[in-house]
């Protein structure tokens, strides 16, 4: 049964290639008694003008096919059949790791898709959309090809972006010609699987108006058609749609049920979900024995899938450049690094410059360090990057979903530090401490006007009243309370680095001698004045975190 539907398939997809091909073979097999039936002195100027007869048709057909597909035929709506083709995609779900939740449910997608049969049975309907959103990276198109692998389906990928064209109507004629793959390969092998990725590209909240917009709406509109439309056949086609935007960017209309049924949501992996990626990547490449991938997956926290690649990936390019035939904790640890605080700059700076530099470094580290409930000192260095003359990199130790007012707090004083720390030593500061400032002024705002932590006791969200519905009284009281805020954060890191001078200047010495400082020469520095890291009493034991450069 199976080989007769595949058979009927592509005599109907080719129907018109094998009539062409039996045409010939006709012409051909009367020419040939044609010629059979010729004098031979006819049958040789025949043959001898054959040829020339040949190519002019040739000619003639390819001149003739292109006006066809250009003009008659509107040539600019076709598909790229490089991107839209049913093909071996030969993911498995035991190749996804990281996002356990997602493929649990992606799992029971693909259930629903094996079991149409019986679920049509009972009365209930096949799934006809399933909407992943998450952050980009995480693994939504490897995820929809595990699906299609593991229901034994055609896969057709496209990307939003490539229906969209200038001219009205290109998108939606698209539209209808990956549909109609998609149904042809359906009735060939009992279903189909469509991949949108991107799907906010065309699938915004439509605007109807007289400035733009035709051919998105158009485009959109015939994707809700054909959406609805496989609820009056039998076809057994699901369409994925990935974004990485929120849902409520989307039209309604691809909301509601009977068009994406099913949302799966796909988050930044947890803990585990790290080790299991770190595992995965590196499996496949040759690393020491003793690379702690626990201590890794610490390490990276709020990290994707695909970043964890990339550290991999630049980890083996460092050993590479190393002469190293194997990778360890020293290049990975590097290649976090790079990708998060860039690649070192040759920029020289003046002594003057220089000291600044460290000295505004050190403000920020002491302060992390002392005062911050959640976030550790990767790294502090004065050398030059992305534009910076230098870095303290803080890193959170464990995943947090959600920030307190302790948190908020301890990040702008955090962010005023370097500002203090240049006041204290010199007397005077930098335009350094702009982007500071900006950071400590917004979370202050943030916390003021959209989440009651200011002062004065005023409560509620106050940015989604119009501001000229709020009274001068309200505004007045709002804006003190974040000036207040900041006020109060600059009074106790003042405090705190006058406090700790000693350590102060220790610390801006040894970044003048050294440029930079990992998290264990941090941590030592600290010991030797006996101050122990708060986020590690009475939680984490101290000799699990030592080694390496950084917290894990």
């Amino acid at each position: 049964m199976n080989f007769y539907r595949r058979f009927k398939m592509h005599f109907i997809n080719h129907k018109v290639k094998i009539f062409i091909a039996i045409g010939v073979v006709a012409l051909i097999i009367l020419s040939i008694y044609g010629m059979m039936s010729l004098e031979s002195y006819y049958r040789n100027i025949t043959l001898a003008q054959m040829p020339i007869s040949i190519l002019l048709v040739m000619v003639n057909a390819l001149i003739f096919v292109y006006l066809y597909v250009v003009v008659l035929r509107n040539g600019f709506t076709q598909l790229d059949k490089k991107n839209v083709k049913a093909r071996e995609v030969d993911v498995h779900f035991s190749d996804v790791v990281g996002i356990d939740e997602a493929k649990e449910e992606a799992w029971e997608v693909v259930q629903l898709i094996k079991d149409h049969a019986r679920l049509k049975k009972i009365g209930g309907k096949i799934l006809r959309g399933i909407l992943m959103v998450g952050p980009p990276g995480c693994g939504k198109t490897y995820l929809a090809k595990a699906i299609a692998t593991e229901a034994g389906l055609p896969f057709l990928s496209m990307a939003a972006s490539e229906f969209n064209e200038v001219f009205v109507g290109v998108g939606a004629s698209r539209v209808r010609k990956l549909f109609s793959k998609a149904r042809s390969l359906s009735y060939g092998f009992g279903g189909a699987i469509i991949f949108i990725d991107e799907l906010d590209a065309m699938g915004r909240t439509r605007t109807f108006n007289q400035f733009g917009g035709a051919e998105t709406n158009t485009t959109q509109n015939q994707l809700l058609v054909e959406m609805d439309g496989l609820g009056a056949r039998a076809d057994n086609i699901i369409v994925i749609g990935a974004t990485n935007a929120s849902e409520e960017v989307l039209d309604p209309a691809l909301l509601r049920p009977g068009r994406f049924d099913r949302k799966v949501y796909i988050t930044k992996p947890g803990l585990e979900g790290r080790e299991a990626i770190f595992k995965l990547y590196l499996s496949k490449v040759k690393h020491e024995a003793s690379v702690d991938i626990g201590r890794l997956a610490r390490k990276t926290v709020d990290k994707t899938p695909a970043e964890i690649e990339n550290i991999v990936k630049e980890a083996a390019l460092i050993a590479t450049r190393r002469g190293k035939d194997v990778i360890g904790m020293k290049e990975i640890s590097e290649a976090i690094e790079r990708i998060e605080l860039g690649m070192k700059q040759k920029i020289k700076m003046n002594q003057r410059e220089r000291e600044m530099t460290a000295y505004h470094e050190t403000g920020h580290l002491i302060v992390t360090y002392l005062l911050h409930p959640r976030n550790d000192v990767f790294k502090a260095s004065i050398i030059p990057r992305k534009g910076t003359l230098g870095v303290v990199h803080p890193t959170p130790r464990e995943e947090w979903h959600t920030k307190d007012k302790e948190t908020f707090l301890a990040t702008i004083q955090s962010a005023l530090a370097g500002y203090v720390a240049e006041r204290k030593k010199f007397g005077t500061s930098s335009n350094g401490v702009s982007s500071d400032f900006q950071n400590a002024m917004s979370i202050a705002h943030h916390m003021v006007w959209q989440c009651g932590m200011g002062p004065s006791g005023l409560v509620g969200d106050y940015t989604v009243i119009p501001n000229d519905q709020l009274s001068e009284e309200v505004k007045t009281r709002l804006n003190s309370d974040t000036d207040q805020i900041i006020k109060r954060c600059l009074k106790e890191v003042e405090d705190l680095l006058q406090k700790e001078n000693e350590v102060f200047e220790r610390f801006a010495r040894e970044l003048l001698v050294k440029d930079e400082l990992d998290y264990d020469e941090i941590e030592a520095i600290f010991a030797e004045y006996g101050k122990a890291n708060p986020r590690m009493v009475g939680n984490i034991p101290p000799a699990e975190e030592k080694g390496g450069v950084g917290p894990k």
